[in-house]
Protein backbone atom coordinates (compact mmCIF):
# COMPACT_ATOMS: atom_id res chain seq x y z
CA UNK A 1 0.00 0.00 0.00
CA UNK A 2 1.32 3.45 -0.91
CA UNK A 3 2.36 5.75 1.91
CA UNK A 4 0.23 8.81 2.62
CA UNK A 5 2.99 11.02 1.19
CA UNK A 6 2.92 9.11 -2.10
CA UNK A 7 -0.85 9.18 -2.15
CA UNK A 8 -0.91 12.95 -1.58
CA UNK A 9 1.68 13.55 -4.28
CA UNK A 10 -0.32 11.43 -6.74
CA UNK A 11 -3.40 13.54 -5.98
CA UNK A 12 -1.40 16.74 -6.46
CA UNK A 13 0.11 15.53 -9.73
CA UNK A 14 -3.18 14.29 -11.10
CA UNK A 15 -5.03 17.46 -10.15
CA UNK A 16 -2.31 19.57 -11.77
CA UNK A 17 -2.49 17.68 -15.06
CA UNK A 18 -6.29 17.72 -14.99
CA UNK A 19 -6.42 21.50 -14.62
CA UNK A 20 -3.65 22.03 -17.15
CA UNK A 21 -5.83 20.05 -19.57
CA UNK A 22 -9.02 21.95 -18.68
CA UNK A 23 -7.48 25.42 -18.92
CA UNK A 24 -4.96 24.73 -21.67
CA UNK A 25 -7.45 23.04 -23.98
CA UNK A 26 -9.91 25.86 -23.33
CA UNK A 27 -7.34 28.46 -24.37
CA UNK A 28 -6.31 26.48 -27.44
CA UNK A 29 -9.90 25.73 -28.42
CA UNK A 30 -10.97 29.36 -28.16
CA UNK A 31 -8.01 30.50 -30.24
CA UNK A 32 -8.66 27.97 -32.99
CA UNK A 33 -12.48 27.95 -33.07
CA UNK A 34 -12.81 31.26 -34.90
CA UNK A 35 -15.59 32.48 -32.63
CA UNK A 36 -17.61 29.25 -32.84
CA UNK A 37 -18.55 28.63 -29.19
CA UNK A 38 -19.80 25.09 -29.79
CA UNK A 39 -16.55 24.11 -31.48
CA UNK A 40 -14.55 25.72 -28.68
CA UNK A 41 -16.53 23.80 -26.07
CA UNK A 42 -15.95 20.56 -27.95
CA UNK A 43 -12.25 21.34 -28.09
CA UNK A 44 -12.30 21.85 -24.33
CA UNK A 45 -14.39 18.75 -23.63
CA UNK A 46 -12.53 15.98 -25.43
CA UNK A 47 -9.05 16.62 -24.01
CA UNK A 48 -10.48 16.88 -20.49
CA UNK A 49 -12.24 13.52 -20.75
CA UNK A 50 -9.20 11.91 -22.35
CA UNK A 51 -6.87 13.26 -19.66
CA UNK A 52 -9.11 11.90 -16.92
CA UNK A 53 -8.93 8.40 -18.41
CA UNK A 54 -5.13 8.51 -18.53
CA UNK A 55 -4.74 9.94 -15.03
CA UNK A 56 -7.09 7.41 -13.46
CA UNK A 57 -5.36 4.50 -15.20
CA UNK A 58 -1.89 5.48 -14.03
CA UNK A 59 -2.60 6.96 -10.58
CA UNK A 60 -5.54 4.94 -9.25
CA UNK A 61 -3.17 2.21 -8.01
CA UNK A 62 -1.36 4.83 -5.91
CA UNK A 63 -4.06 7.09 -4.44
CA UNK A 64 -7.39 5.99 -5.90
CA UNK A 65 -7.20 8.90 -8.36
CA UNK A 66 -9.83 11.10 -6.75
CA UNK A 67 -8.54 14.56 -7.83
CA UNK A 68 -11.70 15.88 -6.23
CA UNK A 69 -12.37 16.85 -2.58
CA UNK A 70 -16.02 15.81 -2.87
CA UNK A 71 -15.02 12.31 -3.97
CA UNK A 72 -12.43 11.99 -1.20
CA UNK A 73 -15.05 12.97 1.37
CA UNK A 74 -17.48 10.50 -0.20
CA UNK A 75 -15.01 7.63 0.14
CA UNK A 76 -14.47 8.55 3.79
CA UNK A 77 -18.23 8.65 4.38
CA UNK A 78 -18.50 5.17 2.83
CA UNK A 79 -15.79 3.88 5.17
CA UNK A 80 -13.47 3.16 2.25
CA UNK A 81 -10.79 5.68 3.21
CA UNK A 82 -9.63 6.81 6.68
CA UNK A 83 -10.84 10.29 7.64
CA UNK A 84 -7.25 11.24 8.50
CA UNK A 85 -6.44 10.98 4.78
CA UNK A 86 -9.04 13.59 3.84
CA UNK A 87 -7.14 16.79 4.84
CA UNK A 88 -3.91 15.88 2.98
CA UNK A 89 -5.89 14.66 -0.02
CA UNK A 90 -7.94 17.85 -0.22
CA UNK A 91 -4.92 20.10 0.31
CA UNK A 92 -2.98 18.25 -2.40
CA UNK A 93 -5.92 18.45 -4.80
CA UNK A 94 -6.32 22.19 -4.25
CA UNK A 95 -2.61 22.95 -4.58
CA UNK A 96 -2.25 20.72 -7.62
CA UNK A 97 -5.25 22.30 -9.32
CA UNK A 98 -3.87 25.81 -8.87
CA UNK A 99 -0.44 24.70 -10.12
CA UNK A 100 -2.09 23.22 -13.19
CA UNK A 101 -3.83 26.51 -13.93
CA UNK A 102 -0.55 28.40 -13.56
CA UNK A 103 1.22 25.91 -15.85
CA UNK A 104 -1.43 26.42 -18.54
CA UNK A 105 -1.06 30.20 -18.31
CA UNK A 106 2.71 29.96 -18.67
CA UNK A 107 2.47 27.58 -21.64
CA UNK A 108 0.28 30.06 -23.49
CA UNK A 109 2.28 33.15 -22.46
CA UNK A 110 -0.53 34.56 -20.35
CA UNK A 111 -0.27 36.36 -17.01
CA UNK A 112 0.39 33.82 -14.27
CA UNK A 113 -2.21 35.08 -11.78
CA UNK A 114 -5.65 36.05 -13.06
CA UNK A 115 -9.17 36.47 -11.72
CA UNK A 116 -11.94 35.07 -13.87
CA UNK A 117 -14.80 37.31 -14.97
CA UNK A 118 -17.14 34.72 -16.52
CA UNK A 119 -20.28 34.75 -14.37
CA UNK A 120 -21.67 31.30 -13.64
CA UNK A 121 -24.34 31.50 -10.96
CA UNK A 122 -28.07 31.18 -10.34
CA UNK A 123 -30.51 28.33 -9.60
CA UNK A 124 -30.07 26.65 -12.98
CA UNK A 125 -26.29 26.60 -12.65
CA UNK A 126 -26.48 25.31 -9.06
CA UNK A 127 -28.89 22.56 -10.04
CA UNK A 128 -26.59 21.65 -12.92
CA UNK A 129 -23.62 21.34 -10.56
CA UNK A 130 -25.58 19.24 -8.11
CA UNK A 131 -26.63 16.89 -10.91
CA UNK A 132 -23.10 16.84 -12.36
CA UNK A 133 -21.54 15.89 -9.02
CA UNK A 134 -24.27 13.35 -8.28
CA UNK A 135 -23.74 11.68 -11.64
CA UNK A 136 -19.96 11.65 -11.31
CA UNK A 137 -20.07 10.06 -7.85
CA UNK A 138 -22.70 7.55 -8.95
CA UNK A 139 -20.57 6.63 -11.97
CA UNK A 140 -17.60 5.94 -9.69
CA UNK A 141 -19.52 3.92 -7.10
CA UNK A 142 -21.46 2.01 -9.75
CA UNK A 143 -18.30 1.01 -11.57
CA UNK A 144 -16.61 -0.04 -8.33
CA UNK A 145 -19.62 -2.23 -7.56
CA UNK A 146 -20.29 -3.69 -10.99
CA UNK A 147 -17.45 -3.00 -13.47
CA UNK A 148 -14.24 -1.83 -11.75
CA UNK A 149 -12.11 -2.37 -14.87
CA UNK A 150 -14.26 0.19 -16.72
CA UNK A 151 -13.92 2.94 -14.11
CA UNK A 152 -11.39 5.17 -15.90
CA UNK A 153 -13.27 5.04 -19.19
CA UNK A 154 -16.67 5.55 -17.55
CA UNK A 155 -15.50 8.64 -15.66
CA UNK A 156 -13.92 10.15 -18.78
CA UNK A 157 -17.05 9.49 -20.83
CA UNK A 158 -19.33 10.83 -18.11
CA UNK A 159 -17.42 14.11 -17.96
CA UNK A 160 -17.47 14.42 -21.76
CA UNK A 161 -21.25 13.95 -21.71
CA UNK A 162 -21.81 16.19 -18.69
CA UNK A 163 -19.92 19.07 -20.31
CA UNK A 164 -22.79 19.16 -22.79
CA UNK A 165 -25.94 18.20 -20.89
CA UNK A 166 -25.40 20.44 -17.84
CA UNK A 167 -25.89 24.20 -17.97
CA UNK A 168 -22.70 24.70 -15.94
CA UNK A 169 -20.51 22.50 -18.20
CA UNK A 170 -19.98 20.15 -15.25
CA UNK A 171 -17.27 21.38 -12.93
CA UNK A 172 -18.41 18.70 -10.42
CA UNK A 173 -15.29 19.28 -8.29
CA UNK A 174 -14.54 21.90 -5.60
CA UNK A 175 -10.80 21.98 -6.38
CA UNK A 176 -11.52 22.50 -10.08
CA UNK A 177 -13.99 25.26 -9.21
CA UNK A 178 -11.55 27.17 -7.01
CA UNK A 179 -8.71 26.82 -9.51
CA UNK A 180 -10.82 27.91 -12.48
CA UNK A 181 -11.65 31.13 -10.62
CA UNK A 182 -7.96 31.97 -11.05
CA UNK A 183 -8.08 31.84 -14.85
CA UNK A 184 -9.76 34.55 -16.90
CA UNK A 185 -9.92 32.28 -19.92
CA UNK A 186 -12.53 30.15 -21.70
CA UNK A 187 -12.95 27.78 -18.75
CA UNK A 188 -12.96 30.39 -15.96
CA UNK A 189 -15.59 31.12 -13.34
CA UNK A 190 -15.94 34.45 -11.55
CA UNK A 191 -15.20 34.14 -7.81
CA UNK A 192 -18.76 35.19 -6.99
CA UNK A 193 -20.00 31.85 -8.29
CA UNK A 194 -17.55 29.59 -6.47
CA UNK A 195 -19.38 29.07 -3.16
CA UNK A 196 -22.69 28.27 -4.82
CA UNK A 197 -21.03 25.71 -7.08
CA UNK A 198 -19.19 24.02 -4.21
CA UNK A 199 -22.29 23.78 -2.03
CA UNK A 200 -24.23 22.24 -4.92
CA UNK A 201 -21.40 19.78 -5.63
CA UNK A 202 -21.27 18.62 -2.01
CA UNK A 203 -25.05 18.19 -1.90
CA UNK A 204 -24.94 16.16 -5.10
CA UNK A 205 -22.16 13.99 -3.68
CA UNK A 206 -24.09 13.34 -0.45
CA UNK A 207 -27.18 12.28 -2.38
CA UNK A 208 -25.06 9.97 -4.52
CA UNK A 209 -23.55 8.31 -1.45
CA UNK A 210 -27.03 7.54 -0.14
CA UNK A 211 -28.38 6.34 -3.50
CA UNK A 212 -25.32 4.16 -4.19
CA UNK A 213 -25.58 2.54 -0.76
CA UNK A 214 -29.18 1.58 -1.54
CA UNK A 215 -28.67 0.53 -5.16
CA UNK A 216 -25.63 -1.68 -4.72
CA UNK A 217 -26.27 -3.12 -1.28
CA UNK A 218 -25.80 -6.81 -0.57
CA UNK A 219 -29.12 -8.61 -0.44
CA UNK A 220 -29.69 -11.39 2.11
CA UNK A 221 -29.46 -14.88 0.69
Amino acid sequence: MATLARRAFAELLGSAFLLAAVIGSGIMAERLAGGNAALALLGNTLPTGAMLVVLILILAPVSGAHFNPAISIAFALRGEMPWRFVPPYVASQMIGAVLGVFAAHLMFDLPLVQIATTVRTGPGQWLAEGIAAFGLALTIFGCLAAAPAALAYAVGLYIVAAYWFTASTSFANPAVTVARALSNTFAGIAPSGVIGFIVAQLVGMLVAVAVAKWLWRSEPA
